[in-house]
C-alpha cells in the first residue's frame, strides 16, 4: 500500500522559502493579529486607569500608549517613508519618467488677477 504525500502551495508562500521565513511571517501575524489587538486595547485601558489613580506616572503611561501606536502603525509608517509605494520587502525602486507637458498652462502677458474685484455702488 502506497500513500501519496502532497504539499499544498500557497501564493503567499513562495517556492524555496525556508522555515525561518515561515516563522518570521507567523510572528508578524501573531503580533498584528486580532488577539494582539485585544491585548493592546486591554493594556491601554489598564494603563489609563493606573495613570488616573496615580499608580503609574504620566510619562511611563504615555510611553506604553505610544508603543502600541508604533507597533500597530508600523505598516503605515513604512508606506509613508517609502513614498506611498506598497511595502514589498524588496529593495528594487523603479524610477518614473518626468512629465513631458507642463502641469499648468502659462498665464497670458496681460493677465491681471484683480481686474474684476472692484465694487461699484
Amino acid at each position: 500500500m502506497r500513500i501519496a504525500l502532497t504539499q499544498s502551495t500557497s501564493l503567499s508562500d513562495p517556492s524555496g522559502s525556508t522555515a525561518l521565513v515561515s516563522a518570521a511571517r507567523w510572528i508578524g501575524d501573531v503580533m498584528l493579529g486580532p488577539l494582539a489587538t485585544v491585548v493592546a486595547v486591554i493594556a491601554i485601558a489598564l494603563v489609563g486607569f493606573a495613570m488616573l489613580s496615580g499608580r503609574i506616572d504620566w510619562r511611563r503611561g504615555l510611553m506604553a500608549v505610544a508603543g502600541c501606536f508604533l507597533l500597530f502603525g508600523a505598516p503605515a509608517i513604512v508606506a509613508g517613508l517609502l513614498g506611498s509605494r506598497e511595502w514589498s520587502g524588496g529593495g528594487a525602486v523603479v524610477a518614473t519618467a518626468p512629465a513631458t507637458e507642463p502641469i499648468a498652462k502659462p498665464l497670458p502677458e496681460n493677465y491681471d488677477p484683480y481686474a474684476g474685484a472692484s465694487l461699484i455702488r
